[in-house]
């Protein structure tokens, strides 16, 4: 397990499934905000591919569920996604069930991925986008050192209208000098 202040990374269970299918992903509000496409219902015992870890078979994903470091309570999920081996380079992602929400975690969860990006695989840069009126990942993100880098304009639909998306970025060697959170 990957350990931060508050929360650990730790392999996904088949006991989490259920658990963030209904509390993150069957959220159709919640689903649409956090995903780059339509939100479709996933038949009730099927594997979702959202959630499934499927141990070697995507070399371009990493994926956690987040937990509480005191008394392991579920709290989310975590991923490095579009993983670039050449480039050395990663997206962060990362879903809070909604009783974790607002308590810091998701700072901590921001944390860890950074250790694990740039520590454990090597990376030269992280980066995250995220919908411009989503303040707890860009809190998240600014507190960890990373660096709005751009606007893209209008680039996502949510449930019938275009948003604005942020771009930030960190580098090791920010991440490196910057105070941690």
């Amino acid at each position: 397990m990957l350990r931060g202040d508050k929360v650990g990374l730790r392999a996904r269970y088949d006991d989490d499934i259920p658990i963030l299918r209904t509390e993150l992903f069957d959220d159709v509000v919640n689903a649409s905000r956090s995903e780059a496409g339509p939100w479709r219902p996933i038949t009730p015992g099927s594997k979702d591919p959202r959630l499934v870890v499927e141990d070697g078979k995507d070399q371009r994903s990493v994926s956690f569920s987040a937990v509480e470091l005191e008394g392991g309570t579920l709290i989310g999920s975590a991923t490095l996604w579009g993983i670039d081996t050449h480039n050395r380079s990663a997206h962060i992602g990362l879903g809070l069930l909604p009783a974790a929400r607002g308590k810091g975690y998701g700072t901590d969860v921001v944390a860890v991925l950074c250790h694990y990006g740039f520590t454990v695989l090597g990376f030269q840069r992280l980066q995250i986008e995220t919908l411009a009126d989503n303040t707890a990942m860009l809190r998240a993100a600014e507190r960890n050192g990373f660096v709005r880098e751009g606007v893209l304009r209008s680039s996502a639909w949510v449930m019938g209208e275009f948003l604005d998306e942020v771009l930030l970025g960190l580098l090791v060697q920010e991440w490196k000098t910057a105070p941690k959170p």
